[in-house]
């Protein structure tokens, strides 16, 4: 299966990997449900996640992992590839790097073809989504230390504006805190993961009169 659709989406709508530069500011976040809460001012550490599309015969799926337990914050968490970019690095630098750290995902076989939208998470990272395109599935093997598990979520059920919802817990001694999830079998994803699959699908999907039958098409 070729998607040629998604492709030339993609290549359209997303940034330029080489339009990157550490002066890019945020135009998602954590805040965006959360419009009263407060917003310190500070410097946002930079960082990056892989968003690896990858094709299959039955159509395209996205590589997502879960955390290890063993790890000292987001354990358990759904999540991309991705960390704190090194001095020097862009930011597509970095995906690669986190996700042959990660998982031992090849760069070899990974095509960035662009940039989603910038995304200051509650924790003050500004995190970039770099989206690759993988013509085949590719071998992978998670680092336990940092990895529980690598597994694949079919494009379309993350494109699919019914399995978005907006869900919130109750912090002890401080207002309610919404944020997106998209529950995928006995997966929770949530939090800055699915905010920046939300961003992604405004993106791509957001002016089109018949979003879902978009999607659908580009993963024909």
């Amino acid at each position: 299966m070729s998607c040629d659709s998604l492709r030339k989406r993609l290549e359209a709508r997303l940034d330029p990997v080489a339009s990157w530069t550490p002066e890019r500011t945020a135009t998602r976040s954590d805040y965006d449900l959360n419009p009263g809460a407060a917003r310190p001012a500070r410097e946002l550490r930079p960082a990056a996640v892989l968003i690896p599309i990858i094709m299959h015969d039955d159509g395209p799926t996205v590589l997502m992992t879960r955390r290890s337990d063993s790890l000292a914050s987001h354990t358990g968490q759904i999540a991309f590839p991705g960390g704190r970019l090194d001095p020097g690095e862009t930011a597509g630098q970095a995906a690669l790097r986190e996700a042959f750290e990660e998982v031992a995902l090849d760069p070899g076989v990974v095509e960035l073809l662009g940039l989603g939208d910038p995304y200051e998470t509650g924790t003050g990272f500004l995190v970039t989504p770099v989206v690759g395109w993988l013509r085949s599935p590719p071998q992978v093997a998670p680092s336990p230390d940092e990895v529980a598990e690598v597994f694949e979520v079919p494009w379309d059920f993350l494109m699919d504006p019914v399995n978005h919802r907006r869900d919130f817990y109750d912090p002890e001694g401080a207002p309610r805190r919404w944020f997106w999830a998209m529950p995928f079998e006995d997966r929770y994803i949530w939090g800055v993961t699915a905010g920046i699959l939300k961003g992604l699908f405004g993106r791509l999907y957001g002016d089109e009169v018949e979003p879902l039958s978009a999607a659908a098409e580009d993963a024909a």
